[in-house]
């Protein structure tokens, strides 16, 4: 009987097993519909025929989260979220190829009897399909890719980046390289629905173990728990922080990046943060003298930070750096940016890049660089200029963010750097550049994928 992961009157959540086909097919082997049926006519001592309604599908070789109904009401339910993209689906997967740091693709699958494949638009009978995905980490040749599936299609993550040429790790159909008797490396880690009955949202996670998945088990609980790991060693993590999430708290039960991280890792040590609404870089130390390491190299501004945001309207010079004066209000909770000293006003420097126009609103995408890092300085120090940053209501423009129909900060800390003096235990980072790449590629890519005709 395959894991359980959560059962109630309605719905049953469990975790398939690779190589096990959903319900019975040609083949005459066990199935996961029979199993899970055999589990609750034994469980509840059920007479006759048991019900569970197959709401959704697995590829056979593929494994992980899955859900049943055990009311024909349940059924209908779920069946119009997955069919109206109700649902949200996360698979991780292994590619071999040399994957850029995310992407989304739009693309138009045709399925053969038992393959699909990648045609152009206007091909009789092709479907659209859509995903994108994030690279987690690369490791001995193979890269963890997180993806969020947004058009459920037969075959369709196989089918897509093997077309882009990117092939699933032991894919036998769709990947030429795949080595008979490898396991393909796709697996379904996170599903999120509406309980049809509570109206409860609720997501589900269970990870994928051992074979050519061992490597990266850091990265897959990290990607489990919501956030993402791009680089650890003895002394230091370099995370990924998502949105609508604080770095660290003093309520140990607060939900926190620290805390969901320490959950994975164990014990660890802030040295900066994030606003909650911002995304990206957030540095942690693992050990004390780690702790004191970073924050000297802090205060003496050997650690660069650089971000990428989206402005309203376009600065004047391309580039340059910005002086000014923040003074910030505890009980409020914002700050205020004025022109010259006033009281206990901290002076600050915005350096700026413009990038290019992004979209078609009147909005610039820029690079920003911190010389001083000061409580809401980039939200507030742009606003003060008359270039807010898009979906900012705090500082920003309300009307326009709405026009632009987003709600979602678009600031992400993008690259950290170091020049630590040689005398630092942490001087070999002097050699390193941690990267992400923005979240709004994500957030256009599930905004666009509902524009294709022939979802």
């Amino acid at each position: 009987m395959p894991q359980i992961l959560y059962e109630d009157n309605h719905i049953l959540v469990v975790v398939k097993p690779p190589n096990l086909p959903v319900q019975a097919d040609a083949s005459g082997d066990d199935d996961l519909l029979s199993q899970c049926k055999r589990y609750i006519k034994e469980k509840y001592a059920k007479p006759g025929e048991v019900y569970l309604g197959l709401v959704h599908r697995l590829d056979r070789p593929a494994g992980g989260v899955m859900v049943f109904a055990r009311t024909s009401k349940a059924a209908a339910r779920l069946s119009a979220q997955f069919k109206g993209h109700g649902t949200q689906k996360q698979y991780a997967a292994l590619v071999a190829g040399a994957p850029s740091d995310q992407a989304q693709w739009n693309d138009y699958l045709l399925r053969e009897e038992t393959t699909s494949r990648i045609v152009p638009d206007g091909t009789p009978e092709a479907k659209a399909a859509s995903l994108s995905y994030v690279r987690q980490a690369t490791i001995g040749g193979l890269s963890l890719v997180d993806i969020a599936l947004f058009t459920g299609r037969h075959h369709q993550i196989r089918a897509q980046f093997a077309h882009h040429n990117l092939p699933l790790y032991g894919d036998q159909r769709y990947n030429k390289s795949a080595v008979p008797g490898e396991q393909l490396a796709l697996w379904a880690y996170a599903l999120t629905l509406e309980h049809p009955t509570l109206r409860a949202r609720m997501t589900f996670t269970a990870l994928p173990a051992g074979g050519a998945w061992q490597p990266f088990g850091d990265y897959l609980a990290a990607m489990e728990k919501g956030f993402g790991l791009v680089y650890a060693d003895k002394n230091l993590l370099v995370l990924n922080k998502p949105a609508s999430l604080e770095t660290c708290a003093e309520n140990a039960e607060a939900d926190t990046l620290q805390r969901r991280a320490e959950a994975v890792f164990g014990t660890l040590f802030p040295v900066h943060r994030l606003d909650a609404n911002t995304t990206g870089l957030v540095l942690f130390a693992r050990t004390e003298e780690a702790k004191a390491a970073l924050d000297a190299a802090f205060k003496n501004r050997a650690v660069q930070k650089f971000y990428r945001c989206v402005l309203k309207g376009s600065l004047t010079p391309s580039a340059d750096t910005l002086h000014a004066f923040l003074l910030k209000d505890e009980e409020k909770g914002r700050v205020t940016v004025l022109s010259h000293d006033a009281g206990n006003a901290k002076p600050i420097a915005t350096a700026y890049r413009l990038l290019g126009a992004y979209g078609k609103n009147g909005a610039q995408e820029a690079e920003i660089e911190l010389l001083s890092g000061r409580t809401h300085q980039i939200r507030a120090h742009m606003a003060y200029v008359g270039h807010p940053l898009l979906g900012d209501d705090k500082y920003g423009d309300r009307e326009w963010n709405r026009a632009c129909k987003t709600s979602r900060i678009h600031l992400c800390a993008v690259r950290l750097c170091f020049a630590l003096p040689a005398s630092s235990p942490l001087a070999y980072l002097n050699d390193m550049t941690f990267r992400v790449a923005p979240h709004w590629a994500q957030d256009e890519s599930r905004r666009n994928y509902a524009d294709l005709s022939q979802l």
